[in-house]
Parts: C-alpha cells; structure tokens; sequence
C-alpha cells in the first residue's frame, strides 16, 4: 500500500514524466486538483476511484486536513493511491503536509516531481529567468502567504535585481506592484504575465511594473518580472505550442 504524490506539470499533458503516467495508469484511486487537465486523467484506468478535492476561490470545497485523512483512509485500503497536483507538489503545492500526514499514519509515500510553472511558464513565454549579462538567479514567491509563515521582505525581494516569478498571483496583482515599487525595484521594470501557461489558450502580456495590475489578471497566471523579461526570445520553438501559437497582448 503506497500514496505517490505526483506532480503533473504546469498544463500541457504531454509534459507528464513517464514515472507519472505509468504511476496514473496502475492507480486504484486517484486525489486531484482543479486546474488538472482533463487528458491528464484519461491515464487513468476506468476502474480506479476518483476524487476531485481542488479549491475553487469562493466556494467551499475540502479542508487540507480533510483532504490529508483521504489519502491516509485510501492508502490504509488499497494498493496504489496517486495524489495528483499541479507543477511541482512542494512548491506552494502543500505536498510536504500530505506526506507528513501519511508518513505519522505508517503508510510508505513515494514523491514524484513534476514540471514547476514557475520555471515552465516563463519559458513557454520565451523568458529565460536567468542568462548572462542580465540575471544571476530568481526568487520565487508566492502572492498569497500563509499568516503562519515568517512575512516575505518584499522589500528584500525588490532590491535584489533577482528575476522575480510570482505564483497564485493574479488577485494580487496591484498588490505585488505597489510592494515591490515600494521596496526599491524600478516602476519601469520589464512585465509578463502568462495566463494558462503550456495550454491551447496561453495568453501572455508584456508591460511594465506600474501597469500591473491596473486592469484584472486572469488566474491561474504566473507573474515574471525583471530585466529577463525584456530579453525574450520570440519563437515558436517554445514548451506548451504543440496545439498552436499562444495569443499575445502588449499594452
């Protein structure tokens, strides 16, 4: 009896890794999030349990508790469970809470990484996050913070001059802006927000920094900002287009 925590990239299935889809395939129950593609769940075989336990904003959906003692109750009564989860699931994926839960339970979890969008869904704008010349490393942040955790020093974040990729960032846009501005970085920093990263309807949009967020950004997007952005490569050799060339909008 085991749970795999598996990570199925930021969108585009065929981003799967082959220990993913062959873990998805032998599933006797699978645990899945909202913003999982519907294909990703076509591995799966028709025999095998499901539950869908993703968060909608505003609506009440299962508690993380509640979502930890399912995969507890489920590894404790079938052979192979598969908890799947966006991007990567330890990064802002809370995997570390469900693999603490079900190792307390005496029940073996296995990990399997998967494609993080923060990394993903700047390249599939032609963004390298860093290069020479223009960006020694980046900072990956989330928008919203657990009150629990130590607060992030935006400040610290803003005078860096790191590439700064910002997750679950789209209702907090503005606020991202006027953090970062008022923590030093440039209000002329180069912007991009990908929307629906490696998906038929990736939509991308380029700006600066004191025009993010004037007008509502579309979740899930991942927010980049810092000089990378203005060293795109525009080219239809990128991640996530086997399904067609992603519409752009520049202000």
């Amino acid at each position: 009896m085991t749970v795999h925590l598996v990570g199925v990239g930021p969108g585009d299935p065929e981003l799967l890794t082959l220990k993913a889809a062959r873990l998805l395939g032998s599933a006797d129950a699978v645990v899945y999030d909202r913003l999982i593609d519907d294909s990703v769940l076509d591995n799966v075989p028709p025999s095998a349990e499901r539950y869908p336990v993703g968060k909608t904003p505003g609506v009440t959906g299962p508690t993380q508790d509640e979502i930890n003692g399912l995969l507890v109750a489920l590894g404790r009564r079938l052979t192979t469970v598969v908890r799947v989860k966006g991007g990567d699931p330890f990064l802002f994926g809370r995997g570390i809470e469900e693999l603490a839960a079900t190792t307390a339970a005496g029940i073996p979890t296995d990990v399997v990484p998967g494609v993080t969008s923060a990394l993903s869904a700047p390249l599939a704008a032609g963004i390298s996050v860093t290069g020479r010349g223009f960006s020694s490393g980046v900072c990956v942040v989330t928008a919203h913070q657990d009150r629990a955790s130590d607060p992030i020093d935006w400040g610290a974040v803003a005078r860096s001059g790191l590439t700064v990729v910002v997750l679950m960032g789209a209702g907090r846009a503005a606020a991202v802006r006027e953090l970062l501005i008022a923590g030093g970085r440039r209000a002329d920093t180069r912007v991009a927000v990908v929307t629906n990263a490696t998906r038929p309807d990736q939509q991308l949009w380029f700006g600066q920094l004191d025009q993010l967020g004037k007008d509502p950004v579309a979740a899930p997007s991942v927010l980049v900002i810092g000089a990378a952005v203005g060293h795109r490569v525009e080219s239809d050799s990128r991640i996530g287009l086997t399904a067609g060339r992603p519409a752009s909008r520049q202000p």
